[in-house]
C-alpha cells in the first residue's frame, strides 16, 4: 500500500450501512433498476449475526452510524423479523455505538403493527409515492397492471393518524413536471411537509427514460423546482424540500467542497442478503459492468476489512472515481456545491466513472439555480424549506429507485 493510499484509508468513514434483507418487491415499477426483485431470497437471523459481528466492528465506523433496510421491499418480511433484526443489532452494537434505524418502503403495506414497531424503535421512515394517483400509478404498478396508489396513500393516511414523522420521495416523470401545482396541492392536502425529488434516470437495469431523453427535460425541471418553490414562499408553507436544503447548505459552506459520500470509499456501505458487500453509490450492489467486472468487493462473513479495502484500493473503479473526481474539480463551476457527482449514473450514463457531467449533474445546477433565485428575490421565505440540521444521511443517498442524493 503507497503511503497517499494509506494516509486515505485513515480518514474513511461509515456514515450509512444499507441492508437488503431481501430483494424481492411486492410492486414492479416500470423504472426500477434491480435486476432481482422478484427472488424471494431473504438474510436469515444467522447469517445476520455473522454479518453484523463483523460489519460492526469495522475501524470506519466510529460512534454512530445510520442503517437503513432497503430492498426490494422492506417490509415484505414480517414486523416479527425486523424487532429480531433490531434487537440483535443493538446487542451486536453495545452502548458505545449508536445506530440510527431507517425504512424505505412502497408504503402499500404498512399496518398498525408496523406503526408501533416504528414508533417503539424510532424509525427514520421514508415512503416512496410519486404525488396524485394520476403520476404515481403510472409506473408505480403491481405485476398485474393495477396501479399501487390507493394502498400506498392508505398507509400515508396511517402513519398521519399514528403521528408517526416519515419523509416522501417522489420520482418525477415527464408528466408530473408538467404540473407542479398539482404536486404541490397533493402534499398539502395530504399533510406532507418532507420531500426529496427524484428524477427518473437511466440506471442499472432502467435503461430508457422518457424523461432524460426529452429536450424538455431541462426547461421542465427549471420551471417545475422554480414554481414550486414559489407556491410554498407565497402561501408561507413549512416543507422541507432536499432540493433546496441539500444546495443551499452547500451555499453556506461554498469554501469547501461539499462531502461527497458516494464518491468516498466506506462512506456508504450497501450489503445484499447474502452479506456481499459493495460501496460508493448503493445501486451499484448486485450489478456488473463490462469495464469494471462486479461491483462487489467481498462477503462480510468471510473477508476481513483489510481484505475488503485492499480490493477497493486496487479496483479499476476506484481508480476512475477518483480521475472523474479530479476532472470535475477542474472543469465543473458548480463542483464545490456538488462534490462530483455519484458515480453510479457516470458509469450508466457515460460508461466510466472517470466522466464528468451527467443528466443528476444537470438537475442539481438546476436546482442550485433555483435556490439562488430564492435568496436573491425571495430571502424571507428560505426558511421555510430548511431543517434544523440538515437532511439525514438516510434522505441524501435516498434513490428510489434512482436518484440521493
Amino acid at each position: 500500500m503507497t503511503s497517499e493510499v494509506e494516509s486515505e484509508r485513515r480518514h474513511w468513514r461509515t456514515e450509512l450501512l444499507v441492508i437488503q434483507p431481501t430483494p424481492f418487491c411486492n410492486i414492479d415499477c416500470s423504472y426500477c433498476y434491480l435486476p432481482h426483485r422478484t427472488s424471494k431470497q431473504r438474510m436469515s437471523l444467522e447469517l445476520a449475526e455473522q454479518i453484523f459481528s463483523r460489519l460492526l466492528t469495522f475501524p470506519t465506523i466510529q460512534d454512530t452510524v445510520g442503517l437503513v433496510w432497503h430492498a426490494g421491499e422492506p417490509m415484505v418480511l414480517p414486523v416479527a423479523y425486523y424487532e429480531d433484526m433490531f434487537t440483535l443489532v443493538q446487542r451486536l452494537a453495545g452502548p458505545k455505538l449508536d445506530v440510527l434505524h431507517s425504512i424505505q418502503t412502497n408504503g402499500t403495506l404498512l399496518t398498525d403493527d408496523w406503526c408501533d414497531l416504528i414508533g417503539k424503535w424510532r424509525i427514520n421512515l421514508g415512503l416512496s409515492i410519486d404525488g396524485p394517483k394520476e403520476f404515481h400509478d403510472l409506473n408505480r404498478k403491481y405485476r398485474n397492471g393495477s396501479g399501487s396508489f390507493d394502498n400506498a396513500a392508505r398507509g400515508l393516511r396511517r402513519l398521519r393518524e399514528r403521528g408517526l414523522p416519515f419523509y416522501v420521495i417522489s420520482v418525477l416523470t415527464l408528466p408530473s413536471l408538467r404540473e407542479p401545482d398539482k404536486m404541490f396541492d397533493f402534499y398539502v392536502e395530504n399533510g406532507i411537509d418532507n420531500i426529496c425529488f427524484n428524477i427518473e434516470e437511466k440506471e442499472g437495469n432502467h435503461t430508457t427514460s422518457d424523461l432524460v431523453d426529452s429536450r424538455e427535460f431541462g426547461e421542465l425541471y427549471r420551471a417545475f423546482l422554480g414554481r414550486f418553490f414559489d407556491l410554498a414562499a407565497r402561501r408561507g408553507q413549512k416543507m422541507v424540500i432536499r432540493e433546496f436544503e441539500t444546495p443551499f447548505r452547500a451555499i453556506q459552506h461554498h469554501g469547501s467542497p461539499l462531502s461527497n459520500q458516494q464518491a468516498e470509499p466506506m462512506s456508504i456501505v450497501s450489503v445484499d442478503c447474502a452479506g456481499n458487500l459493495s460501496t460508493f453509490s448503493p445501486e451499484l450492489l448486485g450489478m456488473e459492468h463490462a469495464a469494471y467486472g462486479s461491483f462487489t468487493f467481498g462477503n462480510v462473513t468471510t473477508d476481513d476489512f483489510e481484505t475488503i479495502a485492499k480490493r477497493i484500493e486496487d479496483s479499476k473503479v476506484y481508480a476512475d472515481i477518483r480521475a472523474g473526481i479530479e476532472r470535475c474539480s477542474r472543469e465543473c463551476k458548480y463542483y464545490k456545491l456538488c462534490g462530483g457527482g455519484p458515480p453510479a449514473n457516470k458509469i450508466y450514463e457515460n460508461n466510466s466513472a472517470n466522466s464528468t457531467e451527467t443528466v443528476y449533474c444537470r438537475s442539481y445546477q438546476i436546482a442550485v439555480d433555483a435556490v439562488l433565485d430564492v435568496i436573491e428575490t425571495k430571502p424571507q421565505a428560505s426558511h421555510l424549506m430548511l431543517q434544523t440540521q440538515g437532511p439525514t444521511p438516510a434522505q441524501q443517498a435516498a434513490r428510489e429507485p434512482a436518484p440521493a442524493k
